[in-house]
Formats: structure tokens, C-alpha cells, sequence
């Protein structure tokens, strides 16, 4: 789990990248706080049921950034009091590479929204449009198989419709800003 920056003190987005499948969820927050972070997880366990939320997220690897900073209520739910969901792992600080997977999914959302731009025009259909493109893109590590593809094998495409995943065509796939000029 990380972010992805737009304009300082503007809307940013959170991602969440699934390492045996590639496939890279993004959920656009209006600021980089921890509430934003805890509610986005609050939604996915609601939207997913919690047997298939623990499924999905046994484990969270995020870096120490302070929006990461109430590991009780991600791990727990809203109060902190709850059973336990998943588990929150932290990278060593200045460690990117520690969670190297993610870092290249945000190279294929900067081709799409490139830095410095601002998010704040942007909603979450255009992010869930993007991130379709993206997990629709074939790849090596996957054998030619796209995120989507994999995803859908693992978990079935009835827990990709839940999150809102579509495919693509390949025909149709759009990587350039492009795709969501407004």
C-alpha cells in the first residue's frame, strides 16, 4: 500500500498492489491523511465482507508515511476494537525497493497522469478508467496474462466486479494522459 502525489495539499491517491497477481487498485482521497486511509480500508472490508476481505489482505506492507500511522484501525476496523482483518508490516525507512512491485505500477500511473499534475479535477470513475487500462495491459511476469487475468483466475471475476475491475480490450488499452483528458 502507498500513495501517489498530485499538487501538494491537493487530492492524492491510494494504492494497494496485490504481488501475486499485479493487479494494482487505486482509491483517489481528497487529502494524505490517515482517516482517509482508514476509511478506504473500512469501505473495501464492507464492499468485500469480511472472509473475503481476510483473504485478500492478510497482510499490508506499506512505508512509514503518516498516513500509515494508525496501524490498530487498519488492522482492526474503525474503533481499533475489532477482530483482527489483516496484519500492517512496515518497510525500512528509505527503502523503496522493499516494496519494489508497487513502485513499477505508479510508473504506469505517471504515464497516464504525469508528476506535478493535480488530481483535484479528477473523480474516482476516471481513476477506476485508468486503473482498467492498466490491469488490462499484458505482462511478462505474467506470461502474457494481464493483472486482470490473473486476478480474475485466483479470486474470480465475481470478486474483481466488487472492486469495481473491468478488462479491456487489448485493442483499446490507453496508457497516455490521453485517457483522461478533460
Amino acid at each position: 500500500m502507498d500513495s501517489v502525489i498530485g499538487r501538494v495539499g491537493g487530492k492524492c491517491l491510494l494504492t494497494i498492489h496485490f504481488v501475486e497477481t499485479s493487479l494494482m487498485l487505486v482509491f483517489l482521497r481528497d487529502s494524505n491523511t490517515s482517516a482517509s486511509v482508514i476509511q478506504i480500508i473500512n469501505l473495501l472490508d464492507k464492499v468485500l465482507g469480511n472472509k473475503n476481505f481476510s483473504q485478500l489482505f492478510p497482510v499490508i506492507l506499506t512505508d512509514n508515511g503518516s498516513e500509515f500511522s494508525n496501524p490498530r484501525c487498519i488492522e482492526n476496523g474503525p474503533d481499533g476494537k475489532g477482530f483482527q482483518r489483516t496484519r500492517i508490516y512496515y518497510c525500512n525507512p528509505s527503502a523503496p525497493y522493499q516494496k519494489a512491485e508497487i513502485e513499477v505500477g505508479h510508473e504506469f500511473i505517471r504515464r497516464i497522469l504525469p508528476k506535478g499534475r493535480s488530481f483535484d479535477e479528477l473523480t474516482q470513475a476516471d481513476i477506476e478508467l485508468m486503473m482498467n487500462h492498466i490491469n488490462s495491459y499484458r505482462i511478462k511476469k505474467l506470461n502474457g496474462k494481464s493483472p486482470y487475468e490473473a486476478f480474475s483466475f485466483y479470486y474470480g471475476e465475481d470478486l474483481a466486479e466488487r472492486l469495481r475491475c473491468h478488462e479491456v480490450a487489448a485493442k483499446d488499452i490507453n496508457l497516455t494522459a490521453r485517457l483522461l483528458k478533460k
